[in-house]
């Protein structure tokens, strides 16, 4: 099979590029940017994709290449960082900027070449770099320009093109075209990659890995959990246990639901663990939100160690662990930088004797969502918003208490419940209510009232690596708020989120 292969130099988008890449039935994989040239010379390797990342060319650890690379007379794009390597090695010459580039930025085409077929002269790119390319390497072309830098630049006699922004993600106008044009005019690959065959071949990797033990899977309810519970139950019938940890922190009357649905439409055995108690003790005077992740990783990890007691047999412990997760959890020396830790990635305490089992931790939201509708799973459960495993814990800023969390549940659920009945739920990607540590004075009744202040969320995305906020009509917004400040007690006033992805992250921590 076909495959471009994306070299990791630690860019948060990498797996981006190699989802746009997918999107053209073209397998791709991640890998180290220190991949063995043996192993990237393989024929099956039909490009190489140099991500960007966070380190300028001259940083003592910064991420090198040999030069080698550029001889095994494979098509090879940079990007961003890849870019300044590429330069640096082919003797051109890069500097920092005077300040960083971020944001979008006008390209100019200057010269027509394979890379930009079918984009117009002039649009829009997305930037995100410190360094930039002062002086081209003799070998190399000027393709394209920005106002403030040389944008696209091409080899003169091999395959190797340059990017100096990042066209992976939505906010570069013809991005995906760019991407196209090198995977399959330059690099001349062969569509031949689907969700279907990921799903056949998932089904008999888990059944080749798990054989006859039994497997444990952690159920929230949501998407990711439910498509790894379906994939892994398809693949072994009744050696998968399903528990579910009420945590406490989950949305209104969210344990029910969860319960029900199961009982109603599937054949998979499921347990509910009531725990509350459990996680609101554990959280008790903690306000940092890695720490209240890792406070309640570490209490999912004792509920599966008492499960352990009791089924010594069980050899795995399934999650729905999916890519967003993995890079967001990852340092520049895994290789990409670190944003938050989640604490369904990075392995089990040695202590606790199961081997993990993550189906699709190689796949997007969207990626999950189309394996979920081909195992058969109700669109309107697999279209569901996406819920964070520490769920309330790190909705609620600062610290936690049962006061706090019924508050958040029942601001929610308005929310929500008006997305719904206003038919606008499906028209956002996630949507979502904040309670801030911070009250404010407001009045009430003509009395004087001191109360939190809540951040109303709502984002939308493809991908869920970049998003924009979703522009809810005023006269929705002001419905929703009027509706949380009147009927829950504790809240006095209501803001709306209008920050992007980037520069922020879609949940507050």
């Amino acid at each position: 099979m076909d495959k471009i292969i994306v070299l990791d130099f630690g860019s948060q988008y990498n797996q981006l590029i190699a989802r746009r890449v997918r999107e053209l039935g073209i397998y791709s994989e991640i890998l180290p940017y220190n991949t063995s040239l043996e192993k990237l010379a393989s024929e099956d390797v039909l490009g190489i994709i140099l991500s960007g990342g966070p380190n300028s060319v001259y940083d003592d650890n910064a991420p090198h290449i040999e030069k080698a690379l550029y001889e095994l007379n494979k098509p090879i794009l940079g990007i961003c960082y890849g870019m300044q390597i590429t330069q640096y090695l082919f003797g051109g010459k890069v500097t920092p900027s005077t300040k960083r580039e971020y944001g979008k930025s006008e390209l100019t085409i200057v010269l027509d070449s394979p890379i930009t077929k079918d984009i117009p002269k002039s649009s829009t790119v997305w930037m995100s770099h410190g360094d930039h390319v002062d002086e081209l390497a003799p070998d190399f072309t000027l393709l394209a320009t920005t106002p403030s830098c040389m944008a696209i630049a091409k080899h003169k006699e091999l395959d190797i093109y340059n990017l100096q922004f990042h066209p992976e993600v939505t906010h570069t106008d013809y991005g995906a075209q760019i991407i196209k044009n090198f995977a399959l005019d330059v690099c001349k690959a062969t569509p031949s990659w689907n969700l279907d065959d990921y799903i056949e071949k998932s089904i008999q990797s888990i059944k080749d890995k798990v054989k006859d033990e039994q497997v444990i899977l952690a159920l929230s309810g949501g998407v990711d959990s439910s498509v790894a519970a379906m994939l892994i139950h398809r693949a072994i019938k009744d050696k998968l246990l399903c528990i579910f940890v009420d945590t406490g922190l989950l949305r209104k009357d969210e344990g029910d639901k969860v319960m029900e649905l199961y009982a109603s439409n599937y054949d998979i055995n499921v347990i509910r663990v009531n725990a509350k108690e459990q996680f609101l003790n554990a959280l008790k005077g903690i306000s940092d939100p890695e720490q209240k992740r890792k406070v309640i990783g570490n209490e999912f990890i004792k509920v599966f160690e008492s499960f352990k007691e009791t089924h010594k047999d069980a050899k795995f412990l399934a999650q729905g662990t999916i890519y967003p997760d993995v890079i967001e959890s990852q340092s520049i020396k895994g290789p990409s930088e670190t944003i938050k830790s989640h604490h369904n990635v990075g392995g089990l305490p040695e202590t606790l004797d199961f081997e993990l089992l993550e189906p699709l931790r190689e796949l997007f939201k969207d990626e999950v969502r189309k394996v979920g509708l081909a195992l058969g799973i109700p669109k309107n459960m697999i279209m569901r918003h996406p819920f964070p495993g520490p769920g309330f814990g790190i909705r609620i800023l600062g610290e936690i208490s049962e006061e706090k969390t019924y508050i958040l549940q029942e601001a929610d659920d308005i929310f929500i419940n008006e997305l719904i009945k206003e038919n606008l739920y499906d028209q956002v990607s996630q949507a979502f209510v904040v309670l801030l540590p911070v009250k404010s004075v407001g009045v009430m009744g003509d009395k004087r009232t001191y109360e939190y202040v809540a951040a109303v969320r709502s984002a939308d995305t493809v991908d869920f690596m970049t998003a924009t906020f979703s522009r809810l009509p005023y006269e929705f917004l002001d419905k929703v708020a009027s509706r949380i400040i009147n009927e829950v007690k504790g809240i006095n006033r209501v803001v709306y989120d209008i920050t992007s992805k980037p520069p922020g992250t879609i949940e507050w921590e």
